[in-house]
């Protein structure tokens, strides 16, 4: 049975009350419900159970259960979201924002993200409420896979806190060597996230160092390298126009 500490695999489909489709993993679903995001990484998830990865709600269902489970389970806001709080709001300036906000926009402010929610002459209300606070989500989920290398608990924990997937991760005694792509390191999130990663590979594993290594290979960088030059020379055309 699955419990806390165990690494697993899961797809899921997320929906309101009323069927409306919120997330998914799918992305044939997502295109066929509207809320496809180009910038996503559709697939399966992970999650270490009991580390907060999934919402409480969906992690206290996944216990008990075993793989190959497939199952539906209603979570209430106060174990998804939140209850909604209609004193989380504030309101700014509109020469606080860089560019006119729209009613609906998510917005970044200071640390703080939040959704416009009115316009009031020169004054913007931004609600900073989950967009799904006090909502019930209901989840049909499947449990595809428990792991159990320590390699492929490694390459799930920098799925989970950087989005990048690492092929290549070796195991030479109590050292675990990680190549990653030259590209990961211009990933802001790679680059946040990559520490935590490390922390849970300590805690999670019987790992005692880490290597992480810049991989290059030849092919995508001289094709990168191509892009970059084309790139530069169509600047240059346009500056000379």
């Amino acid at each position: 049975m699955i419990s806390d500490g165990d690494f697993v695999r899961l797809s899921y489909t997320a929906k309101l009350e009323d069927g409306t489709v919120v997330d998914t993993t799918d992305e044939e679903v997502a295109k066929e419900h509207g809320i496809y995001n180009e910038n996503a990484r559709y697939g399966d998830i992970y999650a270490v159970i009991g580390e907060g990865h999934i919402l409480p709600g969906l992690e206290e269902d996944v216990k008990g259960k075993e793989v190959g489970y497939k199952g539906t389970v209603e979570v209430p806001p106060e174990k998804a979201f939140g209850e909604y709080n209609p004193d989380y709001k504030d309101t700014f300036s509109i020469n606080r924002f860089k560019e006119r906000p729209e009613i609906g926009q998510r917005v970044r402010i200071g640390d703080r993200v939040g959704t416009v929610e009115r316009i009031v002459g020169r004054r913007v209300i931004v609600d900073f409420n989950h967009p799904l606070a006090g909502k019930k989500i209901i989840f049909d989920y499947e449990i595809k896979e428990k792991l159990e290398k320590p390699e492929d608990k490694i390459k799930a924990l920098f799925v989970i806190h950087t989005g990048i997937d690492v092929r290549d991760v070796k195991i030479e005694g109590e050292k675990a060597i990680i190549a990653v792509s030259s590209d990961a390191y211009l990933n802001q999130l790679f680059l946040i996230g990559r520490y935590r990663v490390v922390k849970e590979i300590f805690e999670h594993t019987d790992v005692k160092e880490i290597e992480i290594v810049e991989r290059f290979e030849r092919e995508h960088e001289m094709l990168k390298l191509g892009e970059e030059l084309k790139d530069e020379q169509d600047e240059a055309s346009e500056e000379e126009a």
